[in-house]
């Protein structure tokens, strides 16, 4: 005689603890790593005054680099280049380079008549204000010591200047002339 054939119980009970399984991690299905947050980029000055008041200095600290500048001595021109970005950087080292390899000099002394601050907003990454700037005093005398000026050059520069904000430096990046900019007399 044959026995007879055991109840299915036991697949029963498997089926039962795989689905016990599957349910019990379905929630964990849907964790992972929880996504980072993007920050919000921290303002570099708490308000457009504060901005243009750093900016204004370190315009200040740009034009005593420039005054600083021995055209026989380029190691005189990373100062000048390290408070400068964009345009305003690549027309310095293209001129002040040009300078040094056909032996001009410069003299006299850049000033600045007015600093206006016209435009930032939050985060202030970006200031752009209005200057004057007075070059009358300067001169670039050519190794034969004929004037390498222009005749045509105005004593004063009415300029846009915009500056960036990079790794907490104001950097002078572009400068602009303007008419928009009203200038004093010298």
């Amino acid at each position: 005689m044959i026995p007879p054939t055991p109840p299915r119980a036991p697949r029963r009970s498997v089926l039962l603890r795989i689905l016990a399984t599957l349910v019990a991690a379905a929630p964990l299905a849907a964790c992972g790593p929880t996504p980072v947050p993007t920050p919000t980029p921290t303002a570099a000055f708490a308000s457009e005054e504060e901005a243009f008041a750093a900016a204004e200095k370190a315009f200040d600290l740009y034009v005593d680099a420039l005054n600083a500048i021995d055209t026989s001595n380029p190691e005189t021109f990373e100062s000048l280049f390290d408070l400068s970005s964009g345009s305003v950087e690549s027309a310095d080292r293209k001129n002040f380079s040009s300078m040094y390899a056909t032996g001009q000099v410069i003299s006299g002394l850049t000033r600045v008549l007015s600093f206006e601050g016209v435009h930032s907003e939050a985060p202030f990454d970006q200031i752009i204000s209005a200057v004057c700037l007075d070059v009358s005093q300067v001169t670039i005398t050519n190794p034969d010591g004929s004037s390498a000026v222009s005749p045509d050059r105005p004593d004063v520069y009415a300029l846009e200047v915009t500056f960036l904000v990079d790794a907490g430096e104001i950097l002078v990046d572009s400068a602009d002339s303007s008419d928009a900019v009203q200038c004093p007399a010298p």
